[in-house]
């Protein structure tokens, strides 16, 4: 596994393939291994995947101490990442509140992202969803979010709808029991862990949308019909919203897209960011 020094954090990833960069971007309490059924696949699309564990949870190097934990500051690690690497023409692409993360970086550090793939995610308002807006009021307490952090050891209630439950059809429980391990045993994720949830909040996704409309590269939402954290009415209307997007329908997937139908998704993204664009 390859990394990365950031000024305020380490950056674990692994580097597949070659040809035109596909950067991932997993969301909360997920780590690089969510894209391992979709990556091998994208480089025999002829690709370049990129897959690294950012610190939204599952990360095993804290921040600094006095870090921003904030989307935006995620954001703009995201951005430093491509940088750091050289990256130019990244497909960047998002999912769960990944895709919020990788639609600040569109809207505020473009670019090196030649095109922009969102699978399901936060958007607008729906951030976090609905039924997980009381973590924020956890994570006000740091007793109360070590209790809630330890709970999810418990196999049972990780694969419940208060967890994971509801993200795949497919059994993802032995990456989900690696993904919350990083929360338990290490105080300082922990803390990164509890201060990125208390910013989790619409206000940054709604003030980047006019943004949003100003960014001119082609962007493709490819979405899980079954998902009922982020509906197929969310890809719409986030798609109205740039000049240049449209909406591909996958059925028989949920929010994780890239487990239920990773062959789906990875003859999408070829179709859409050719490798020779």
């Amino acid at each position: 596994m390859a990394h990365v020094e950031l000024p305020d954090a380490h950056i674990d990833y692994e580097d597949r393939g070659s040809g035109r960069p596909v950067v991932c971007v997993h969301g909360y309490l997920a780590a690089g291994d969510l894209w391992d059924d979709l990556a091998p696949l994208l480089v025999d699309h002829g690709y370049r995947v990129l897959t690294p564990t950012w610190p939204l949870g599952s990360h095993r190097h804290p921040l600094r101490e006095s870090s921003d934990r904030s989307p935006l500051a995620h954001a703009g690690r995201i951005a430093a990442f491509l940088e750091e690497l050289d990256l130019r023409d990244v497909v960047l692409l998002g999912n769960d509140s990944g895709g919020a993360l990788s639609q600040l970086v569109v809207a505020h550090h473009p670019e090196r992202v030649g095109a922009l793939v969102l699978t399901n995610c936060n958007v607008f308002e729906n951030f976090p969803p609905s039924m997980f807006k009381g973590l924020r009021l956890i994570a006000r307490s740091r007793l109360a979010f070590s209790g809630m952090a330890r709970s999810v050891q418990i196999g049972a209630l990780r694969r419940s709808p208060l967890a994971f439950g509801l993200l795949s059809h497919a059994p993802i429980d032995d990456r989900a029991a690696r993904w919350v391990r990083p929360i338990v045993e290490n105080a300082q994720v922990r803390e990164d862990t509890r201060l990125l949830t208390r910013t989790m909040h619409p206000a940054p996704l709604l003030a980047a949308a006019e943004r949003l409309r100003r960014f001119d590269r082609p962007v493709l939402l490819a979405w899980g019909t079954d998902d009922r954290l982020f509906p197929t009415r969310d890809a719409e209307r986030l798609a109205a919203t740039f000049p240049d997007a449209r909406v591909e329908l996958v059925h028989d997937s949920r929010t994780f897209v890239m487990v239920d139908q990773p062959d789906r998704l990875a003859d999408l993204v070829a179709a859409f960011a050719p490798v020779a664009a």
